[in-house]
């Protein structure tokens, strides 16, 4: 690969991996720590990530188990859980949290796979305005003189190349989380 598409190609594997990344907090048939470990939670002033005060389990099929190092966060972390809008109910034990997840309905399995699409659709816009972006830089320095005519086509497919092959990835992932939550 070319040392002018370099900065260009890392950013598509950033946004492929932003991508991942987003998905994974979708619902899908069974529970997930990823599920609840990004709810923030306020800790002495300070707005914290779960997973930072506390410890996640997934106990069967059904039930997360979220027990804080200082028993005094139950009530906010409970709090938070519901503020999350995540369609999930707290109980408080007085040492933990539990949260059965319910199984989804067949029009809630749907209304996240349509939001997956969605998802899918703007990491595919990032991509190609990030594609944008290295063409322009192409052409400026071809202007600039720094590129040679002939390799100004050849950069802008190897450009292109490289929007497909990210594409390509957030198709199989988003492909992947379809699959997860349409198993029952």
């Amino acid at each position: 690969m070319d040392a002018e598409l370099k900065g260009f190609s890392e950013k598509m594997d950033q946004a492929v991996e932003h991508f991942r990344k987003e998905i994974q907090t979708l619902r899908t048939g069974r529970p997930s720590l990823t599920l609840v470990e990004h709810i923030r939670v306020d800790y002495y002033g300070n707005q914290v990530s779960l997973d930072k005060v506390a410890a996640l389990n997934i106990v069967d099929n059904r039930m997360i188990t979220i027990t804080p190092w200082e028993p005094k966060l139950i009530g906010d972390i409970e709090k938070a859980i519901m503020a999350a809008n995540l369609g999930l109910t707290p109980q408080n034990d007085g040492k933990a949290v539990r949260i059965v997840v319910p199984p989804m309905t067949e029009e809630r399995r749907k209304e996240m796979v349509k939001l997956l699409k969605k998802m899918a659709e703007e990491a595919k816009v990032v991509l190609r305005n990030i594609r944008r972006d290295a063409n322009e830089d192409v052409k400026k320095k071809h202007k600039e003189g720094l590129i040679q005519e002939d390799r100004v086509k050849r950069l802008q497919d190897e450009v292109q190349k490289l929007v497909d092959a990210a594409g390509n990835k957030v198709d199989e992932h988003a492909r992947k989380k379809e699959q997860e939550i349409l198993t029952t």
